[in-house]
């Protein structure tokens, strides 16, 4: 018998104002050491679902979900004090851009404390030990002298790692990463993604990892659930999404992926054609079918979920191989 998911959401919507629905219906678990990628192109409602679970969404936002719980705990109905003690301690959160993330204001050393301060009562002096420890596991040199720095005076590659020494100041048993190597060059990137791979190994993390890049995807992804329009279109593990998708943009996102030596020098890449479009309340159908070359006219009714029995799931009205 499977564990329970520590993350276990189910028909999470989103909605800005009554023009807007950005988050429409979607399922996502995440179990213990496991990495979950929600992968799709911008705008689609990957990080706005993360913000969701973190109970971060703008004032005018409105969340609604048929289950969304937290090691089973239902997060909707927490009060805004408990959800505070949840998040940043058992859960918590690597947002996109360290720079805006982290306050100028103040030193490296003085936020990081603060997180152990607010959560465990700790005084000033233990946090900044459990700050200098984690600098150092997470690969800064000098980790006292960087304390003392202002993120400022940081690269952008130390900036990321401070970020996630910071989510793990409380060993939280999820962490939720927001394109955490957006912005970086090729190599900081790879020593982000495997900083992520052996923390996870070493604690036990369960990490909601949020992307556009199917090259992250296949080298650190357990479980793929891939967005678009606001929808979990297919969900699959990522060996399965990988040699065999169903829906027809995940086959379009995967054929536009050079592949080296098969694609010769000056021949086209794929493409998708057409733009994403604006998905207001009430909209029925298949947000893709107006850039499917396999839409028919049921595309704009009710689409069905399938789910070949194994976990692979996808959704549209064609069924696994006709497309």
């Amino acid at each position: 018998m499977l564990e329970a998911p520590l993350l276990d959401i189910a028909g999470l919507q989103v909605r800005f104002g009554r023009t807007v629905s950005a988050v429409r219906g979607i399922d996502i678990a995440v179990r213990r050491g496991e990495t979950h990628c929600l992968v799709g192109e911008s705008g689609c409602g990957k990080s706005v679902s993360a913000l969701a679970v973190m109970g971060l969404l703008a004032r005018n936002a409105h969340r609604s979900a048929e289950r969304m719980r937290f090691d089973g705990a239902d997060i909707q109905t927490l009060s805004p004090t408990a959800l505070q003690k949840l998040r940043g301690d058992r859960m918590a959160m690597i947002f996109q851009e360290p720079m805006t993330s982290l306050n100028p204001a103040y030193t490296v050393g003085s936020q990081m404390a603060e997180v152990l301060s607010r959560h465990r009562g700790t005084t000033k002096r233990e946090g900044l030990d459990r700050a200098a420890e984690l600098l150092d596991r997470v690969g800064i040199t000098a980790p006292g002298l960087r304390l003392a720095q202002y993120p400022h005076q940081l690269s952008g590659g130390l900036r990321q790692r401070v970020m996630i020494a910071m989510a793990l100041m409380c060993d939280p048993e999820l962490l939720i990463a927001d394109e955490p190597t957006t912005a970086l060059d090729v190599t900081v990137q790879a020593q982000i993604l495997r900083l992520l791979q052996t923390l996870q190994r070493e604690l036990g993390l369960a990490i909601l990892l949020i992307t556009h890049d199917l090259g992250v995807v296949a080298r650190i992804a357990h479980r793929v659930s891939v967005m678009y329009a606001g929808e979990v279109v297919e969900s699959a593990t990522a060996e399965a999404l990988f040699a065999s998708p169903r829906h027809p943009y995940t086959q379009g996102l995967l054929a536009c992926v050079p592949i080296p030596g098969k694609i010769k020098r000056g021949d086209p890449l794929g493409s998708i054609p057409g733009t994403v479009p604006r998905i207001a309340p009430g909209f029925e159908g298949c947000g893709f079918r107006d850039r499917c070359a396999y839409a028919v006219p049921v595309c704009a009714g009710p689409i069905p979920l399938r789910d070949d029995g194994a976990g692979h799931r996808h959704l549209c009205q064609l069924a696994a191989g006709a497309v």
